[in-house]
This record gives C-alpha cells, sequence and structure tokens, in this order.
C-alpha cells in the first residue's frame, strides 16, 4: 500500500518525466505527497502526463528541459524552487540511446557524443544546479537512473559507457555531498516494458525467459525503488547501486538451463 504522506511537503525534480520510468516515478512520489515537476524536452508530453496527475487530484508541474543545455537545467532548478520553495529530490531519469551500428567502427562520433551528453553529462549538470538546494532542505537525495548495461553486455555502446560512469559520478558525489545532509544513489533496472519497447513484443516475450522471476519490468518497479532510496527509509544509505532487474544479473538462466538434469527443480 502506498503511503501517502511519506513525501509530505517534499518538492521533487524528475528529468525523463514525460514518459515510461520518469512518468511512473513522477506518479509515485506525487501518490506520496509530494510536489513534483517534471520536465523533459518533450513539451506537449510532458505536460500531457504532468494534467493527468493533477487530474487524479495530485501537486504537478511540467516544464520543458534540455538536460544537454546548462541553461536549461538551471532554468529547471530555479523554477522548481520558485513554485515549490524548496528543493528536496532529484531523479535523473533522462537518457539517450542510439542504436549500434552493424560494424563497431562504423558509429558516428555524433552518436557516441550524444549518449554520453544527456546521458552522463546532463546528470552532473543536473546535480551541479540542484545540490545547493538540495544541501539547503537539510534532507536531500539525489537518485541517478542507471541500466544493467553497465554491468554487462547488452549493446549499445555510448548508453552503456554512460550508465557506467553514472556508478563512479553516484559514489564520487555521494563521498562529497554526505558532508552537505545529501544522499546519492543509483537505482539499476533490467528490461522495463515502456514506450522504447513498442511494437517489440516478441522480442519481450523472448527475454522474459531469462529472467529468474519470470517476467520483465514494469515503469512501477523502478520507482518503488525510487521512492525508497529518496526517503527517509533509506536515511543511512548513500553511494549504492540498487539493482532492480528480476535476478537477470545474479543468475545465468541460459547456462542453467543448459546443464539442467532431470530431478534438478523437484
Amino acid at each position: 500500500m502506498t503511503d501517502t504522506t511519506r513525501f509530505a511537503a517534499h518538492a521533487v525534480l524528475i528529468t525523463g518525466a514525460a514518459r515510461g520510468i520518469g512518468a511512473a516515478t513522477a506518479l509515485r512520489f506525487a501518490q506520496e505527497g509530494a510536489r513534483v515537476l517534471l520536465t523533459d524536452r518533450d513539451g506537449p508530453e510532458v505536460e500531457e502526463t504532468a494534467a493527468e496527475l493533477r487530474g487524479r487530484g495530485l501537486v504537478a508541474r511540467a516544464l520543458v528541459c534540455d538536460v544537454a543545455d546548462r541553461d536549461s537545467v538551471e532554468a529547471a532548478v530555479t523554477r522548481a524552487v520558485e513554485v515549490f520553495g524548496s528543493l528536496d529530490v532529484l531523479v535523473n531519469s533522462a537518457a539517450c540511446c542510439t542504436p549500434d551500428t552493424e560494424l563497431f567502427e562504423d558509429g558516428p562520433d555524433e552518436a557516441w557524443a550524444s549518449d554520453l551528453d544527456i546521458t552522463l553529462t546532463g546528470t552532473y549538470r543536473c546535480c551541479r544546479a540542484a545540490l545547493p538546494h538540495l544541501a539547503a532542505t537539510g534532507r536531500g537525495a539525489i537518485v541517478n537512473i542507471g541500466s544493467v548495461n553497465a554491468l554487462q553486455d547488452f549493446g549499445n555502446h555510448g548508453y552503456s559507457a554512460a550508465k557506467a560512469a553514472l556508478g563512479s559520478l553516484t559514489r564520487t558525489l555521494a563521498g562529497h555531498a554526505a558532508a552537505r545532509g545529501v544522499r546519492v544513489n543509483l537505482v539499476t533496472p533490467g528490461t522495463v516494458r515502456t514506450s522504447a519497447w513498442q511494437g517489440r513484443d516478441a522480442e519481450l516475450d523472448a527475454v522474459r525467459g531469462l529472467y529468474p522471476l519470470g517476467r520483465v519490468g514494469e515503469p512501477e518497479d523502478i520507482a518503488a525503488a525510487v521512492a525508497f532510496l529518496a526517503s527517509r527509509d533509506a536515511a543511512w544509505i548513500t553511494g549504492t547501486t540498487l539493482t532492480v532487474d528480476g535476478g537477470l544479473t545474479a543468475v545465468n538462466t541460459g547456462f542453467r538451463a543448459a546443464v539442467r538434469r532431470p530431478g534438478d527443480d523437484a
């Protein structure tokens, strides 16, 4: 059951909030009492998502923000503080994932740069702009959204490199921010059923069997983990990575299936 008061009087800024994990996270925080600023490059869609939350009686605003632009990021943080009076939580969900070329050497510089700039440097820009305000509340928290691509080879060179670097940024920033009363953590999702998989149901069905828990993730699975790490329930947790992947990276299901003998599961 959702606690409708856990984030009462908290102000939350979420990037990449128009859809998917970001949108589900915004809903989760708002349902738990937070005032949420949803940001995204897609202005009409992020406004529609915020309007859906308001239609449920929740407190949600929308703002266009491009994390690849420092001025845009700083304007979003300023807006959150102006509207809500403070900023308690930053969730970095915005990312860019460019499909790989068939041959590694054919990959363009522009694709590599875009994946890193939005996924990694965009998170850096947001943390830099938000940190003084998060420190001022005495209960600030940053939750970055990573990926199992940082842990194993699932393709997407630039995106995977950026997500791996987010783990390092999370740890180094946690070390710096701890003395300022701000916690910084990372959630690492596996395959999550978002719009990125639209029209690819056959692929989702194919990978489902690789997950020990028998299904791919839903955006709400990740939102729950983010909310936990941002809450006082995680008051003694910082610099950590919480892997939310249905057991994918812990259990080699392909190997287990290959060596299974009659009676192994009896």
